[in-house]
This record gives structure tokens, sequence and C-alpha cells, in this order.
């Protein structure tokens, strides 16, 4: 028997037949989580202006109308 035929015997012997989706089930679980976590991060900046509505009726009233026309190219 010559090296090639001994590399090939090698390979063949140490080759892996599971089951693939099983082995890979890690990655899918692993995306899961960190959308989970991008999902909650999005959510928890819901409703944001709303929680601090004291502050911007203060700003208005401080302001006036042309308070919210400066900035931002207006």
């Amino acid at each position: 028997m010559n090296l090639v035929a001994q590399i090939a015997m090698a390979a063949a012997e140490t080759e892996h037949h599971g089951n693939v989706a099983l082995d890979t089930l890690i990655f899918g679980v692993i995306a899961a989580i960190v959308f989970a976590a991008l999902g909650f991060v999005t959510l928890s900046y819901k409703n944001v202006a709303n929680r601090h509505s004291a502050k911007a009726e203060a700003w208005a009233a401080k302001h006036g109308k042309d308070g919210h026309e400066a900035g931002h190219g207006h």
C-alpha cells in the first residue's frame, strides 16, 4: 500500500456521518438570541417622547413658536 492509499484510508475512517443539522443547530440558537436581544433594545425606545412630555412642554413654552423652527435646516 502506498502513501496516498494510506492517507485515503485514514480520511475515510475519520469521516463523520452524523446529522449535520444537529451539529449546526447552535448557530441558529445564537442567532435567535442575538435577534431577540436587538428586538428588546429596539422596543425599549418605544414611546420615549411621551416619557419626557413635561420637559418638552416646558421647552415649548419657553421658546414659543419660533423654537420649533430653529435648527436642523429650518
